[in-house]
């Protein structure tokens, strides 16, 4: 009986390993980048693998901005954005070593067609982004409805919702589902999550990744031990405020 019990264990314990994803700057996303000291290239300096920035349409001009009374005309999507990755793609192909990705999350805060006209629009003058298969345009905030999204350019995806039904062709366009954290827990990570929330955790990123799609909690908190908790429950992409402290927690 020992035997057998420890046989068990030992099978467990391999299959636990195998399950446990091995995580690094790559799955780390900078939320609001733009509030950031150095948009775009603090975040890129420590390989995050998703970057976002939230965009307003105003007078036919894209900005990056939190809300409406911060947009200011120097910083727009292309300048920040746009141009540092174009010059960085003039001296190399790949974005990242080793052909990992960068997905460039961008936050519709204006009207969705309208907003997403202009984007690719503006997009299309950057052929060495649009062309790169390791660079991820992920539409996110105000959206067009989940059947509309086939009619977009082959460059342009989408962020996804669990609560969202896609047809296949939709699905394709999904480059990752996201989510609200506060929808499954509201603790502000210190001390030790709910079993019961963790496990709501596990089942959406487990329904997700049957889709094939990364999951991506937003809104967390932001501390080292939500970070292990994010971790534990195998969410893709971790977020935070904080480029540097993250980046040395993954390295460790």
């Amino acid at each position: 009986m020992m035997k057998k019990l420890l046989v068990f264990v030992l099978c467990f314990s391999i299959v636990s390993a195998q399950a446990q994803k091995t995580y690094t700057s790559f799955n780390a996303h900078s939320h609001n980048d733009y509030e950031q000291a150095l948009p775009f290239s603090l975040a890129y300096q420590h390989q995050f693998g998703s970057i976002e920035a939230d965009i307003w349409l105003k007078d036919g001009n894209i900005y990056v901005a939190h809300d409406a009374k911060d947009i200011q005309s120097e910083r727009t999507l292309s300048k920040l954005y746009l141009e540092p990755i174009n010059k960085l793609l003039q001296l190399s192909k790949h974005i990242y070593p080793k052909q990992h990705k960068l997905y460039l999350l961008i936050d519709i805060k204006t009207e969705a067609k309208a907003s997403l006209d202009a984007l690719v629009s503006q997009l299309q003058a950057y052929p060495s982004i649009i062309k790169n298969k390791n660079i991820i345009i992920a539409v996110s905030g105000n959206r067009p409805k989940p059947d509309d999204y086939i009619h977009y350019p082959s460059f342009i995806y989408f962020d996804g919702r669990p609560t969202e039904i896609y047809n296949q062709q939709s699905l394709e366009k999904v480059a990752l589902i996201s989510e609200a954290f506060y929808k499954f827990s509201l603790w502000k990570g210190e001390g030790t999550i709910k079993e019961e929330e963790k496990k709501k955790m596990i089942d959406a990123v487990s329904a997700s990744h049957k889709m094939k799609k990364p999951f991506r909690f937003w809104a967390t908190p932001d501390t080292e031990q939500s970070w292990k908790t994010l971790m534990e429950v195998n969410a893709d992409f971790i977020n935070t405020d904080h480029i540097e402290q993250l980046g040395k927690f993954l390295k460790q």
